[in-house]
C-alpha cells in the first residue's frame, strides 16, 4: 500500500478513532451545490426557491430542490475520487418512493452496483411513512430518509434517481456527504438489489440474490411483507448458500426469528409488537382497515453490520413463506403461502460484479 503522511484515511470513523487527523477533504452535494465543489455552495440565482427567496436574492435558499420530470433520469452526484460517500439524507412525497429508482455506479462501471426503488432502499417500501432507528439507516419524521453505509469508491461515484412515470416529481430534497481520501485496496464496493415475488408461486421459494459471483460479505437485508392467507406466516426459513453450496450452509430457524423476534412478533397476546433497534426491527405493520385494505403488510430489516456474512467465491439468499395450517389429528402443519414479498439485499463484494435481473416496469413496482 502507498505510503501516507497520516496513519488514518478518515474514513471509517467511529468513537475509537474520530480523534484522529487526516487528509480527508469533506464535501456535499445538494440542489445547493450540485458539484460539491469547495466554495460553490449556496451562489444559485435560480431555483425552486427563486420565487419565495425574490425579495432576499443569492444566499437565500433559492435552490432547495430539484423537480424530476416524467420519465426523466437525473444525476444527483458524479463525483471523482477516490473517496467515500458517508451520507446520505433525501426526502420527497412518499406516493413517489416505488415510482422513482436509485442507482449507483462506482468507477465507470456500465451497470449499477445499487439498484432499488428509492423507498425500499431505507426500509419504506409500502410507501407509507415508518420511522427507523438503526445505524446504517435513520428514517425520522416526516419522511427524512437517511443512509449511513460506507460506500468507497476508487476513480468514480454516480449517483441517479429515474423517475418511472410520466408525472413531474416535484420537491425533491436530497444532500450527500463524502470524504475525498486514499482508499484501501481492500476496500470493497457496495451494492444493493431489489427484488419481488408477487405473489409467490405456492411452494417456491422467495429468491433475495442469486448469480452474486466474487469475494465479499452480505450485509443486510429489508423485506415488505404482504400476508395474504389469515394466520401466522412467518414460519419459513432464509437460507444463505455460500461458495458453490448446493445445500445451504447458514440456515434460519424462522423469518421471525432472523429479524431477532420470537414466537409471531406477538406481545402483547392477540397484537404485533413494533421494534426498531440499531440492528435489526420490525418497524412497520399495516393493518386492515376494515373496508378497503384487505391485507396485513409489514417492513422488517436485519443489518449484518456485527456479523457479516463472508463468501469467498460466489452467494445465493432464499427465504420461504410459509405458514401455520389448521390442526388435523389434534396437530397443527405447515402451509405454503403465496406472498407478496420484495426484498432489498445489501452486501459488499469486489468488482465486477453481475448484472443485475432488472426491476420490471412501473406496474411490478408500485404499491396497490
Amino acid at each position: 500500500m502507498t505510503s501516507h503522511p497520516y496513519s488514518f484515511n478518515g474514513l471509517g470513523t467511529h468513537l475509537g478513532n474520530l480523534a484522529l487527523l487526516s487528509p480527508a477533504q469533506t464535501r456535499s452535494i445538494s440542489a445547493e451545490n450540485p458539484t460539491g465543489a469547495k466554495g460553490a455552495g449556496g451562489r444559485a440565482t435560480e431555483g425552486t426557491g427563486a420565487v419565495v427567496g425574490r425579495e432576499l436574492g443569492q444566499g437565500w435558499k433559492i435552490s432547495p430542490s430539484i423537480d424530476i420530470g416524467g420519465h426523466e433520469t437525473v444525476t444527483l452526484a458524479d463525483i471523482e475520487g477516490p473517496g467515500c460517500l458517508q451520507h446520505l439524507w433525501l426526502t420527497v412525497h412518499p406516493s413517489w418512493w416505488r415510482r422513482l429508482v436509485l442507482r449507483m455506479y462506482w468507477d465507470d462501471e456500465d451497470t449499477p452496483s445499487v439498484e432499488t426503488p428509492l423507498g425500499d432502499f431505507f426500509a419504506n417500501g409500502w410507501c407509507e411513512r415508518a420511522n427507523v432507528a438503526s445505524m446504517p439507516i435513520a428514517v425520522n419524521p416526516a419522511g427524512g430518509f437517511n443512509s449511513y453505509w460506507q460506500m468507497p469508491f476508487r476513480q468514480r461515484a454516480r449517483i441517479t434517481i429515474e423517475n418511472l412515470v410520466g408525472d413531474v416529481c416535484q420537491g425533491f430534497y436530497y444532500q450527500a456527504t463524502y470524504a475525498l481520501s486514499w482508499v484501501p485496496d481492500d476496500a470493497a464496493y457496495f451494492h444493493a438489489q431489489w427484488r419481488r415475488s408477487a405473489p409467490l408461486g405456492r411452494g417456491e421459494v422467495h429468491t433475495l440474490l442469486d448469480g452474486v459471483s466474487g469475494q465479499g460479505h452480505y450485509v443486510g437485508t429489508y423485506l415488505a411483507w404482504q400476508a395474504n392467507n389469515n394466520g401466522w406466516w412467518g414460519e419459513g426459513e432464509i437460507k444463505f448458500h455460500l461458495d458453490g453450496d448446493e445445500w445451504p450452509t447458514i440456515c434460519g430457524t424462522g423469518t421471525e426469528d432472523y429479524f431477532g423476534g420470537a414466537w409471531n412478533f406477538e406481545q402483547p397476546q392477540g397484537q404485533y409488537g413494533v421494534y426498531s433497534t440499531p440492528w435489526l426491527g420490525l418497524h412497520q405493520v399495516i393493518q386492515p382497515d376494515g373496508l378497503y385494505r384487505m391485507n396485513q403488510r409489514f417492513g422488517m430489516y436485519r443489518w449484518h453490520v456485527p456479523d457479516p456474512i463472508r463468501f469467498s467465491s460466489d452467494l445465493r439468499v432464499t427465504i420461504q413463506a410459509l405458514g401455520w395450517g389448521s390442526e388435523r389429528d389434534g396437530e397443527g402443519r405447515y402451509l405454503p403461502l403465496r406472498d407478496d414479498i420484495a426484498s432489498t439485499a445489501f452486501w459488499y463484494q469486489s468488482e465486477p460484479h453481475a448484472p443485475f435481473p432488472g426491476l420490471g416496469g412501473v406496474d411490478h413496482l408500485e404499491v396497490v
